[in-house]
């Protein structure tokens, strides 16, 4: 509002003010409110990643059997640093569509027996398109009794960004393990798969292309919030300043 409009009008009336005071203390303390969360979620995200930290470079322990299954959760156990023994059932493997540092391609989810019947999915590595047969990597097959050291990774969504797992015709775009084992016949399996860690060998397929990254903006996120706030207070200041001179001006015609 410009010089001139302020010359001409008045004072606001108390009933305009405070309804406007009222909006603008709510909408304050929403963005307050919004950039104090994220100030928390910082610290959160800051801390899960230290965990994360530790436990993928922590020595592999056992993987966790089926007495451990219901207390498994991702904020707890995902990237845990596992080691597990079994036979692979190499029949039963399901490709999964990827894209990695190497390009894209599939992941190789195969199931592993251990020696008390329990059965879980190892993300064995990637292969590109023309690898995605067996016959073409036969020679990368492990023998019974296999040691499989890698990282816990939890179940993934059924499907992925506009494309949904279609078991029926074997098109997987995640690491569903209840839906890949109902596919496969497994029966009951572990509610977790494990990523292999990468192996000597140059041969498919290509273990060890985990990644693990998080999305941390947070920071960037809280500093806009609580500029939205600082500006909702400058906008009061300058209604209150204004009011301030009408009404000086106002008395001061009076007296006159």
């Amino acid at each position: 509002m410009g010089d001139a409009d302020t010359q001409r009008r008045g004072p606001r009336s108390r009933t305009w003010l405070t309804a406007l005071a009222v909006i603008a203390a709510l909408v304050f303390t929403g963005f307050a409110a919004l950039g104090t969360w994220q100030v928390k979620r910082l610290f959160w995200k800051l801390d899960l990643i230290e965990k994360v930290d530790q436990r993928v470079n922590a020595p592999a322990v056992a993987a966790p059997g089926p007495a451990q299954w219901p207390q498994l959760t991702a904020a707890n156990d995902e990237y845990r640093h596992v080691r597990v023994t079994g036979t692979f059932l190499h029949e039963h493997e399901t490709l999964v569509q990827a894209v990695t540092a190497l390009g894209s391609g599939f992941w190789v989810m195969t199931p592993l027996k251990l020696a008390d019947g329990t059965v879980l999915l190892v993300n064995r590595g990637f292969v590109p398109p023309e690898r995605r047969a067996r016959a073409t990597r036969q020679a990368r097959e492990a023998p019974s009794n296999t040691t499989v050291i890698g990282l816990l990774r939890m179940s993934e969504p059924p499907g992925a960004f506009l494309r949904h797992n279609d078991p029926a015709a074997q098109r997987w775009y995640s690491r569903d393990v209840q839906a890949i084992a109902a596919a496969q016949g497994l029966g009951t399996v572990a509610p977790y798969f494990v990523d292999a860690q990468a192996t000597p060998a140059q041969e498919w397929p290509v273990g060890g292309l985990t990644v693990i990254a998080f999305q941390n903006n947070h920071l960037v996120y809280a500093v806009t919030w609580f500029a939205l706030a600082l500006m909702v207070l400058g906008a009061a200041w300058y209604v209150w300043r204004d009011e301030q001179r009408l009404r000086q001006r106002q008395t001061d015609q009076n007296a006159d």
